[in-house]
């Protein structure tokens, strides 16, 4: 292995300062991209797709469970993954172990769910192997295209939402190693039509938006 060079204190502080200049440009071009993102065009969902939770059948309406946006992640854990129904996909399974306490995104109206094509059954055993319980999770129902459709059908994704009363539309996708990065609530919010909904963000007028820190919470002492 070959490491690089030893320096003092003040060559370190200097060679860090220099970097972070780098890193400031790389934070100021991510808020400008989830800017971007904030004005891209809405699809509007036409299809009804159906799926399979805890309570039984649900649209795609149902995950958002009243909340505004929708965040739906594809997780491979189905016949035809390697060792099912023992476990699913191992790089759906990373980002699962990632996935930062839902009570932020719940906070800002935002709801985040997965969606595979095992059954009920097999998704509730695994999930409480792995302590995913506080994750939603559904099946997509045999009749349904929903991954087909949203380019999840061949690989993992995550797809974002938003809804108008009862019209659903969506409003982002991430795959690849787009996904790579998902899990915390700062990523999640940043793929989101409203985004994090912050009064010093890039948003289009009218966009709803708090002061920071002011809605930050511990995650059991979020109003209910």
């Amino acid at each position: 292995m070959e490491t690089p060079q030893i320096v003092s204190r003040a060559e370190w502080d200097a060679a860090r300062e220099q970097m972070l200049v780098k890193e400031k440009e790389l934070t100021r071009a991510r808020d400008a991209l989830a800017a971007e993102r904030r004005r891209m065009p809405w699809l509007a969902v036409e299809k009804d797709y159906a799926f399979e939770g805890p309570d039984g059948r649900a649209s795609l309406l149902d995950l958002f469970a009243g909340r505004r946006q929708l965040i739906v992640y594809r997780f491979f854990y189905e016949p035809g993954v390697a060792r099912f129904p023992e476990t699913g996909c191992g790089g759906c399974s990373f980002l699962a172990d990632q996935v930062a306490h839902l009570a932020h995104l719940n906070a800002r109206d935002t709801t985040l769910v997965f969606a595979s094509r095992a059954p009920q059954a097999d998704i509730v055993r695994w999930r409480a192997r792995m302590g995913w319980e506080q994750i939603p999770w559904f099946t997509i129902a045999d009749t349904s295209d929903f991954d087909k459709d949203f380019g999840v059908d061949e690989w993992h994704g995550t797809n974002a939402f938003i809804r108008d009363g009862d019209r659903v539309y969506r409003t982002y996708f991430v795959d690849n190693r787009g996904d790579e990065a998902m899990g915390s609530t700062w990523n999640y919010l940043d793929i989101t039509a409203l985004g994090r909904q912050e009064e010093w963000e890039d948003s289009p007028e009218g966009y709803p938006q708090t002061p920071p820190y002011q809605w930050w919470n511990l995650h059991d002492e979020y109003a209910r």
